[in-house]
């Protein structure tokens, strides 16, 4: 069987090499499809997506269209004769006309449960909302968003100290290991395909960097959530009054919550303990753990408040998001 893989990120890069390392004789992997280099770093010099480095790793031809607008991409993917194609986190919608181009179609990994969270950033909105469980989704690709018919699903619980980076390096492995089980079976045609119930569907829309402002009024827990779901990016902020007026942007990379019972108003810093300021929330407090000022490396709050030992005071009271808008 021949197969034309496309996808960009690690995410992706996790589902080629369990793809190239089972060295299964049922199928070879033709070609690779990935987005084009980007600029990236200080000197924003072009950057290969991993996909892409480790397809030149193992000599495989890498196609890098923009899109498949035009006919010459098309009948460029249609010259390879696949007759399959995976797509994991490729970055590009792909129309109909290439979706009929493989004998069997194409085939998506996606990182969640679906119907719950199609869309870009399923790991995350999956830790935003609390979720207690995600996995993977091997689905029949449509024209539609992540709407397509699933094929095969792996289940991966949420733990209580997960973030987005955490979630995403279990779920990539699952992700390659559910495509060599399915293959197999794929190829056989006994997967069976079941239709999403588009009534349970949830949209992970792309996480922006204004969204990541924490609302003290809400509950601890749910800040919890956001400060673990923006780890590593964008990585949950709140903003700092200083005695002159102005304001200092503080990262939050960790916390805790508290089940504390107060009277305070939402965001007052109510405590400077050893591990890290406590602020009020809607209910319970949140106690922040691991912080990075501006300009500066994250570091633990233990040691920042040893560095910095007046710079939070209690009583503070941070803004909430529309306060400082």
């Amino acid at each position: 069987m021949r197969l034309v893989f496309a996808g960009t990120p690690d995410f992706a890069a996790s589902s080629l090499q369990a793809l190239l390392q089972a060295e299964n004789p049922e199928w070879e992997v033709v070609a690779v499809y990935t987005q084009p280099d980007r600029p990236a770093g200080r000197g924003r010099k072009l950057k290969p997506s991993p996909v892409k480095e480790l397809a030149q790793q193992h000599q495989l031809p890498v196609y890098q269209p923009e899109n498949f607008k035009s006919q010459e991409a098309r009948e460029e993917l249609a010259a390879l004769q696949p007759d399959l194609m995976i797509v994991v986190a490729y970055g590009l919608l792909l129309p109909q006309t290439v979706l009929d181009i493989p004998r069997l179609g194409c085939i998506n990994v996606h990182a969640s449960l679906l119907p719950r969270w199609r869309g870009a950033a399923p790991i995350q909105r999956a830790l935003l909302a609390g979720d207690r469980a995600t996995g993977v989704t091997l689905m029949q690709m449509d024209a539609g968003l992540d709407t397509g018919d699933q094929l095969y699903k792996t289940h991966c619980l949420i733990g209580p100290e997960d973030t987005s980076a955490s979630l995403h390096d279990k779920l990539a492995q699952q992700g390659g290991e559910a495509l060599i089980t399915a293959l197999p079976q794929l190829v056989k045609g006994s997967l069976k395909a079941e239709p999403q119930n588009d009534q349970e569907a949830t949209y992970a829309r792309k996480l922006s960097k204004e969204e990541a402002q924490l609302d003290w009024s809400l509950s601890a827990k749910e800040l919890d959530w956001q400060v673990r779901g923006f780890n590593p990016w964008p990585v949950a902020w709140c903003l700092l009054p200083k005695p002159d007026g102005s304001e200092d942007k503080i990262r939050i990379w960790k916390a805790r919550p508290l089940d504390i019972e107060h009277n305070a108003q939402p965001g007052t810093l109510l405590d400077i303990e050893k591990e890290g300021p406590v602020i009020a929330c809607g209910e319970g407090c949140l106690q922040l753990t691991r912080l990075q000022l501006p300009g500066a490396k994250q570091l633990n709050a233990s040691d920042l408040l040893n560095g910095h030992p007046d710079y939070f005071q209690a009583g503070q009271i941070l803004p909430l998001p529309e306060e400082s808008a």
